[in-house]
């Protein structure tokens, strides 16, 4: 039986546990539930970004450690965010973070 994943796990920092895997230059991540939709942890280094893509589907950000940024915003630990479909943005985190991500089609890179 699979259990669900519970918000407290990740706020208290259970996330640390996970094993993360490359997943582009600066950015790791640990596949919690693959396929489509997904639920992801990526953890940015200090440093690290993603370049400008447009999302196919809905993206939803939690920012667990640290912050990042993008051209609508600074995101610290704490903030909740919504990327509709359509959305076009780079995103870059100059201290480095986590975040529990969820999308339901991948990004296409621009």
């Amino acid at each position: 039986m699979t259990k669900p994943w519970m918000s407290a796990y990740f706020l208290g920092g259970g996330w640390r546990d996970c094993a993360f895997e490359y997943f582009r230059e600066g950015v790791e991540i640990c596949r919690l539930v693959p396929g489509e939709p997904e639920l992801a942890l990526l953890r940015y280094q200090p440093g690290a970004s993603v370049p400008r893509h447009r999302h196919v589907g809905m993206e939803t950000i939690l920012v667990l450690e640290g912050s990042q940024s993008d051209e609508y915003g600074h995101y610290p630990a704490g903030s909740l965010v919504a990327n509709p479909e359509g959305t076009i943005h780079s995103v870059t985190s100059e201290e480095g973070c986590v975040v529990l991500i969820q999308w339901t089609r991948p990004v296409e890179i621009l």
